[in-house]
């Protein structure tokens, strides 16, 4: 009965609720961090990193089913939360978060957006990729979830980031969250480098 939609993962997006067997959506007045949290923690995408107002995921149908939402942060669902009864919104102000588990993907330093460092935003902080148990299954995985076709070549680069992301994927999935994951652990990465992907299409 909750779900985030517009978005590159299912923990990021516009917030969209059901009621009585309709989808609509929530008004961005007085949005803000605890409602968002709220979101993310009824969604387990863990806590809200970024809020989106404006539509900024896209604009919404349906009716706008919550206005003025005050959450405090600490309940368990956004209908818990005291909102207006009524609106005077339209789906240009529809709201919407970007969650901690959300992951993206960039190749950075290359000469487009498909050739570079692989860099990943989670938990509201870019890192590296260590080279550990990167394959061409996984440099597969990312070049297609960026539009970037099929991958050419690896790179090796330092890891200058705070982070350090680890991927395991069996088989080719939508994207690397869909692989087996790692954040931070220190043993797997210990004599890592970070790694670097080109990718054979091109980027914008």
């Amino acid at each position: 009965t909750l779900r985030l939609a517009g978005g590159r993962s299912r923990c990021e997006g516009r917030v969209e609720m059901e009621q009585a067997g309709a989808w609509g959506t929530v008004c961005d007045d007085a949005w803000d961090l605890a409602d968002a949290d709220v979101v993310c923690r009824q969604l387990r995408c863990g806590r809200a990193v970024r809020v989106r107002g404006g539509a900024a995921f896209g604009r919404g149908s349906g009716p706008i089913l919550r206005d003025e939402v005050g959450c405090e942060g600490h309940e368990e669902h956004l209908w818990d939360c005291p909102a207006a009864p009524e609106h005077d919104c339209s789906h240009k102000e529809d709201a919407g978060v970007v969650c901690s588990e959300h992951q993206e993907w960039r190749l950075s330093g290359g000469r487009d957006g498909c050739a570079g460092r692989v860099e990943v935003f989670f938990r509201g902080t870019w890192s590296t990729v260590c080279d550990s148990t990167w394959y061409k299954l996984e440099a597969s995985v990312l070049c297609r979830t960026l539009g970037c076709g099929e991958p050419l070549r690896q790179l090796s680069f330092g890891h200058t980031l705070p982070g350090k992301m680890l991927y395991q994927c069996e088989s080719q999935q939508p994207s690397l969250a869909h692989c087996q994951w790692t954040y931070n652990k220190s043993a797997p990465c210990h004599q890592s480098r970070a790694v670097g992907v080109i990718c054979n299409g091109t980027g914008s």
